[in-house]
């Protein structure tokens, strides 16, 4: 049997945060497979794990329509479970080998820090196109590895967005980040992701993004710890520190429900 688990990552409270599944498997399993797993899970994302030795584990995740080449909250989830298992000892960190790379997890101050490499955004020209489907004014446009990032003048203007998914499905290979500095001075910046390229019209939490909102943001601010909140309808706490060429992102997990898929 293999153990399958749904964790609620970015948040300390169930049914808040981006819900991940995580499969632990024991050997490779074929691609077409984790493709249909994702898809039955329709989650944003579904994580298989596999042990390659005591602490180095490959991590491959996919949506319900594609594999990814990096994912946080799936990444975050998946070193929830391991440590919760008892796969890997609580206090011992985690390596996971991926599409980008070798990717790190460990403990700090309760929470779980992921070491992920920095994608500082490019300047770029707004693309008239991507603004009326996003809906946005931009007073700033940039490119990322895998994503547009877009920053609009306040966190109103950002909650109110309302994207024409179909339209920005047909101009981004994967995603568009929206974000504007935070109105309360809990956080340091707010943030939005929409993704319907990749079959995620928009994404409750997402790690991975702020592998460019956290260089962004930090150059904006002058100062390489952040706090951030992503304001989708679930919502989600994210810590931050800009080290050099890495991020590291620390948040919170919740397992929802652990269960056994048949052979």
């Amino acid at each position: 049997m293999i153990k399958i688990f749904q964790v609620d990552a970015f948040t300390g409270e169930k049914f808040r945060g981006n819900p991940a599944a995580v499969c632990l498997l024991e050997e490779e399993a074929p691609e077409s497979w984790m493709a249909s797993m994702a898809a039955e899970m329709n989650l944003s994302e579904t994580a298989f794990v596999r042990p390659l030795s005591a602490k180095t584990f490959e991590l491959r995740w996919f949506t319900p329509a594609v594999e990814v080449e990096l994912c946080g909250h799936a990444t975050l989830a998946a070193a929830h479970v391991l440590w919760q298992e008892e796969v890997v000892a609580e206090q011992e960190p985690i390596r996971f080998q991926t599409r980008s790379g070798t990717l790190g997890a460990g403990r700090s101050g309760g929470w779980i820090q992921l070491d992920f490499p920095g994608d500082l955004p490019q300047e770029t020209e707004p693309v008239k196109e991507l603004l009326i489907a996003v809906g946005a004014d931009a007073v700033y446009c940039g490119a990322a590895r895998f994503d547009v990032l877009i920053r609009v003048a306040s966190e109103q203007e950002l909650r109110s967005l309302t994207p024409d998914f179909n339209r920005l499905k047909l101009l981004q290979p994967r995603g568009v980040i929206v974000t504007a500095a935070a109105a309360s001075a809990q956080y340091d910046f707010v943030s939005r992701f929409f993704a319907p390229a990749v079959g995620i019209d928009e994404d409750p939490v997402t790690g991975s993004a702020h592998c460019a909102l956290a260089p962004y943001w930090s150059g904006e601010l002058g100062k390489t710890a952040l706090t951030a909140y992503q304001a989708s309808a679930r919502g989600g706490v994210l810590r931050l520190k800009v080290a050099g060429e890495r991020v590291l992102i620390s948040g919170e997990a919740v397992t929802v429900l652990r269960g056994e898929l048949y052979p």
